[in-house]
């Protein structure tokens, strides 16, 4: 919030519209932000662990969008964001989060969750934001999407992202 610029797209109007509008939030009076986070991944970082984001939040109600905005162009090389697609439908068997982010087994919650919800595995889907997103170019997902990333395999070029959690304005 010290730099004018990211506090204008932060606190910009138009966005926590969309972001109510894609939620189904107007009832609530809108979307609001609850955090606001930089994401650094820098050469040769770690993967990420599969998460849900909905569990770092205790917020009534619980509901959570992200608006995650790349500040780099995303390149597979770089770990972009993967996300498996239709895991925000799933139920809220699989309670818990991450001990810790950046691991080897990144995928031990989804694959617990997915079996918790009767589906095999090694049928999901994911679909990555490799060559799909570009700097100043943003993604908005579900906090209860599962989502996670591999190592940054660069040997020069960082991974740099805004995150944005909106919470329905009547939290």
């Amino acid at each position: 919030k010290a730099d004018s610029l990211f506090r204008k797209l932060e606190t910009s109007v138009a966005l926590a519209q969309v972001v109510s509008q894609l939620a189904g939030w107007e009832q609530f009076g809108g979307a609001r932000l609850a955090q606001d986070q930089f994401w650094g991944k820098p050469p040769n970082a770690p993967p990420l662990v599969f998460h849900r984001d909905s569990p770092y939040f205790m917020f009534e109600p619980s509901d959570v969008v992200t608006v995650w905005i790349a500040l780099d162009d995303m390149d597979p090389e770089l770990g972009p964001l993967e996300y498996v697609v239709g895991s925000h439908k799933w139920g809220d068997g699989r309670i818990g989060s991450a001990n810790q982010f950046f691991q080897a087994d990144t995928k031990s919650l989804l694959w617990s969750a997915a079996e918790r919800e009767g589906i095999d595995p090694t049928s999901l889907e994911f679909v990555s934001m490799g060559n799909k997103l570009k700097a100043g170019g943003l993604s908005i997902h579900h906090g209860k999407i599962w989502h996670g990333s591999a190592k940054n395999s660069s040997k020069t070029k960082p991974r740099r992202g805004l995150g944005l959690h909106f919470v329905p304005a009547n939290v």
